[in-house]
């Protein structure tokens, strides 16, 4: 497992993270790792345990998404068959999700430009 820190982490913690990653809960986790609950929360607190775990963690949070993204084509096409399928609260409910997607999608674009100007314009006065 690579690390980015100095210091490296130990088979066990390894094995605990993987765990982590693919267990329901801490405590499931800690249990396949034969590792305490306590041992955990107390390996969190130090830099790279807490650093591999939120890197590892991030790497699975990402290829979620791009599989939900991947997904999303066919998503919007079960929406669209369903604005006219005859059934009346089908319909509903598939524009109202189109409808509160949009609208969140904007507000995500709107905040996302937001940030990107305000970097900016700390970078320019040398706060960044």
């Amino acid at each position: 497992m690579e690390m980015h820190d100095s210091e490296e982490i130990s088979a066990k913690q390894e094995k605990l993270i993987g765990f982590l990653l693919t267990e329901r809960t801490v405590e499931a986790a800690c249990s396949k790792a034969d590792v305490a609950p306590s041992t955990f929360w107390r390996w969190m607190q130090t830099k790279p345990f807490k650093d591999e775990y939120r890197r590892l963690r991030r790497g699975v949070l990402e290829n979620t998404i791009s599989k939900l993204q991947s997904l999303s084509h066919q998503a919007i096409d079960t929406l669209e068959r369903n604005l006219t399928c005859e059934t009346p609260a089908a319909e509903i409910r598939s524009a109202q999700i189109i409808l509160e997607q949009s609208i969140r999608g904007m507000e995500m674009l709107d905040l996302e430009q937001r940030i990107e100007y305000l970097e900016s314009s700390a970078q320019q006065e040398g706060n960044l």
